[in-house]
């Protein structure tokens, strides 16, 4: 597989459909580095974020806030 740049049959959106490394990379440089959290979470109410060999938990809470756990 390409690289990101190279490869113009991966679709970016910015409503998390298609390409989700397009997508978050569309919403960032529009942006100015801002994530929206849909594009991120594409309908769920948790993801896991693997980071530094670590695993973290980003999720909505009942009270439509978002909290990252470890």
């Amino acid at each position: 597989m390409s690289g990101l740049d190279g490869d113009e049959n991966r679709v970016a959106r910015a409503d998390g459909r298609g390409d989700p490394h397009l997508a978050l990379r569309a919403v960032a440089s529009e942006r100015d580095e801002e994530i929206v959290s849909a594009s991120l979470l594409r309908g769920r109410r948790e993801i896991v974020i693997r980071h530094a060999g670590q695993r973290y938990r980003l999720r909505i809470t009942a009270n439509d806030k978002l909290i990252l756990t470890k």
